[in-house]
């Protein structure tokens, strides 16, 4: 028989033996690594896995369709969750900062790729508007620069025709060579006839052409519409895509012709000499390139920059293009497609650097209701069909022959 007092000191001792035992098995326990994470489900951005989609944005850290997996939990030797300091842990978190030793049960939530991004489409600018159809007699009389002592009067006219076979597309080869429908809006085309937006020297130096005298030059402009009749073309649905619509209207008669310099004698142009004039975009990107000259035939004196021209009965709405024409001497091309080839000043004399080489003018001459909101030009979908935004290109293909023989013309003073 164990006494009471025996009792109470055999319980304590039986109680720091049970202790002593389970100590080894929570010792273990502790140290036992936990199981690798699961990989997580692939992330997709609503592509076919593993392609690119037009305007996606790819997520730092993941690649575009291909399956991540959460890496391994970090552990720990210790018990209280202390990083042990004799194993290297390269684990980091979701922001690329190091784990610095907070025992990880769980995978960090897997980054989400950014749903695709669509391609921007340029917002179609409303227009035209009212107010930009003014009667011609509104129009400001046009400055004229007075020739001066060596001044080159003569001019020369390449006989091209009107563009009656149709050469259309929305192509420009100048400012975005190899790209369909670059423009996004129709030119027409006369010269030569393979022009398009794949149009390169050679190819046009190969190709026929619609002018006279073997002139192989590139001469085109937007084309104008009645606005509420029909597009019977085969372009009409890209047309419309480009906020272009009405029938297309070729004009009555179109007139390409060098001119001189008031000041000198003219040089010839080299050959493959690239030239624009006017700007596309003037709508937004402000006047400072435009070029645009709206008048009607019989007011040649009263030009529009900004306004589309109400003409009398029996006139014809006249669209008249001049181009720069004091070049740098060395380049045919710049990068901007300008700074080779730019305007003389007000008084006709070219910047220092620069030369006169024969002026290009284009006069291109329409019969066309006589009414506001009935005609306009086409233009880039936001720039709302603004008369402004008037402009056409050019590329000099004619032979060498050719050519001189039209700056020799020009500076004798003679019309040819």
């Amino acid at each position: 028989m164990v006494s009471k007092k025996g009792i109470a000191t055999l319980v304590p001792a039986l109680l720091l033996v049970a202790a002593a035992a389970e100590a080894p098995a929570a010792s273990a326990m502790a140290a036992r690594p936990s199981p690798a994470a699961s990989p997580t489900p692939e992330a997709t951005d609503g592509g076919m896995p593993g392609m690119d989609m037009p305007g996606s944005t790819d997520t730092p850290g993941t690649d575009d369709g291909a399956t991540a997996t959460a890496a391994p939990s970090a552990t720990s030797s210790a018990g209280d969750g202390a990083q042990d300091p004799n194993q290297q842990n390269d684990q980091q978190d979701q922001n690329g900062q190091q784990d610095q030793g907070q025992q990880q049960t769980e995978p960090p939530p897997r980054q989400q790729t950014q749903p695709p991004q669509q391609p921007q489409q340029p917002q179609a600018r409303q227009g035209p508007v009212q107010s930009d159809y003014v009667n011609i007699r509104n129009a400001p009389r046009k400055a004229r620069a007075r020739n001066g002592r060596n001044a080159s009067t003569g001019s020369f006219t390449s006989r091209c025709g009107r563009n009656a076979n149709g050469h259309n597309n929305p192509d420009n080869f100048i400012v975005a060579p190899g790209v369909s429908n670059g423009a996004h809006h129709i030119h027409d085309y006369v010269g030569n006839l393979s022009t398009d937006g794949f149009s390169t020297d050679q190819s046009l130096a190969a190709a026929g052409t619609t002018c006279a005298r073997g002139d192989r030059s590139a001469y085109f402009w937007p084309t104008m519409r009645v606005r509420d009749q029909r597009d019977p073309s085969g372009q009409a649905a890209q047309s419309t895509a480009d906020g272009n619509v009405g029938r297309p209207v070729i004009p009555a008669a179109a007139t390409m012709r060098f001119l001189g310099n008031p000041r000198a004698k003219v040089t010839a142009m080299p050959r493959f000499l690239r030239v624009i004039t006017g700007d596309a975009k003037a709508a937004t990107n402000g006047t400072a390139n435009a070029r645009a000259q709206w008048t009607c035939s019989g007011a040649a004196d009263r030009v529009f920059t900004d306004k589309y021209p109400l003409c009398p009965g029996g006139s014809r709405v006249t669209r008249v293009l001049e181009f720069p024409s004091c070049w740098d001497g060395r380049n045919t091309d710049s990068a901007n497609h300008r700074t080779h080839v730019v305007f003389p000043a007000a008084s006709g004399a070219c910047p220092q650097g620069t030369r006169p080489v024969p002026r290009l003018q284009m006069t291109l001459a329409y019969n066309l209701p006589n009414r506001a909101l009935a005609f306009a030009v086409d233009t880039f979908p936001e720039q709302g069909h603004a008369p402004v935004t008037d402009h056409a290109d050019f590329e000099n293909v004619m032979p060498d022959s050719l050519m001189r023989r039209a700056a020799a013309c020009i500076n004798a003073g003679r019309a040819c």
